[in-house]
């Protein structure tokens, strides 16, 4: 089980953007500088979270800023956006358990349900952590460091 780095990425150039505010025109490469990927990965998301309606793209002078403040912004919302998990879920069974044993033949039956059931629980947890949260921590770091 593993969630994309796409998630991560979503939350830390939400992060960025509230940050930076006004003071500075935020950019792709802005973006790609801090969170350490290629512009083009973030250009990904980005469409995605634009698609979403949580961001704004403007070629112009504003750049890129939020649709929404980042107390309306969850986990979840960003998982779903940026495509973190398809339609299988975030367990990926193995694919040839042996149909002539007993427990190959009816292991994904007795585990398909239990697993649906920790992802939803997940999700659901997700929902209730903004990127607000994030935010106020991350502040509290940098004026720890200063």
């Amino acid at each position: 089980m593993q969630i994309s780095s796409k998630f991560t990425i979503g939350v830390h150039l939400l992060v960025v953007i509230d940050y930076l505010g006004d003071s500075e025109k935020v950019t792709s490469n802005i973006l790609a500088g801090s969170i350490g990927v290629n512009p083009v990965i973030v250009r990904n998301v980005m469409g995605n979270l634009k698609e979403a309606g949580i961001i704004n793209i403007s070629q112009g002078k504003s750049g890129i800023s939020l649709a929404r403040g980042l107390n309306e912004i969850s986990f979840y919302d960003i998982y779903k956006a940026v495509d973190c998990v398809d339609d299988e879920g975030i367990f990926h069974f193995h694919e040839n358990p042996n149909p002539e044993c007993p427990i190959g033949r009816n292991i994904h039956k007795s585990m398909d349900g239990k697993l649906a059931k920790i992802q939803e629980c997940m999700e659901n947890e997700m929902r209730y952590i903004t990127v607000a949260d994030v935010a106020v921590d991350v502040k509290k770091e940098i004026e720890a460091a200063e």
